[in-house]
């Protein structure tokens, strides 16, 4: 009897797995997700630089320079952006840097003029003096521009408790959305004491 019961379970063991086995294989193609191994990348090359390709995984290790192969292109462009965004971001952590960064997104992002970006520095300076780590305790506003609730930042990004260009861009945003521009923003604060 128990020679019968364990070669009853070892079939039916065996039969589930290959069961599922099949669909596994089979359900890809029968719903038609059935996926290329294989990708192309297009790389621009900037006209100096040369591309070569390594005829070996050790040459593509052992090569110095990053950017003599596609990949390593990539990657050296991905790296500058990533080191361009960490300047920006350590700027951004004093007052003048907040500054400085807020008028280049306001003038090259938005398209605003000097003129706009004083305005801007006027609420700013009113709302936060530019101090990412601001936090009124009375509303519980947060950051450079003041935004309340602070989660509404999200929308941007996470990193907003930490990230004074993350405030920046949110407080732009913010305004060109409800108010157009950063002076008509200001005129409402000097109504209302907000915006």
């Amino acid at each position: 009897m128990k020679a019968v019961s364990k070669k009853a379970k070892s079939i039916s063991i065996l039969g589930v797995s290959s069961s599922l086995l099949l669909i596994a294989t089979l359900l890809p193609t029968a719903n038609a997700l059935e996926m290329s191994l294989t990708s192309t990348v297009e790389v621009e090359a900037p006209k100096a630089a040369s591309i070569v390709e390594p005829e070996t995984v050790a040459a593509l290790f052992g090569e110095d320079d990053l950017t003599a192969t596609a990949s390593g292109a990539i990657f050296s462009t991905q790296l500058a952006l990533v080191s361009a965004v960490s300047r920006q971001v350590e700027l951004a952590r004093t007052p003048l840097g907040a500054k400085k960064v807020a008028k280049s997104i306001l003038m090259d992002e938005y398209g605003f003029a000097e003129k706009e970006y004083k305005c801007l520095n006027q609420l700013w300076t009113k709302e936060s003096n530019w101090n990412y780590k601001a936090r009124n305790k009375n509303s519980g506003a947060h950051g450079i521009p003041q935004a309340l609730p602070a989660t509404k930042m999200n929308v941007v990004s996470t990193d907003w408790r930490t990230n004074p260009v993350t405030q920046i861009r949110w407080g732009l945003r913010y305004i060109s959305i409800r108010y157009e521009t950063p002076c008509k923003a200001l005129s409402k604060h000097k109504r209302s004491n907000y915006y």
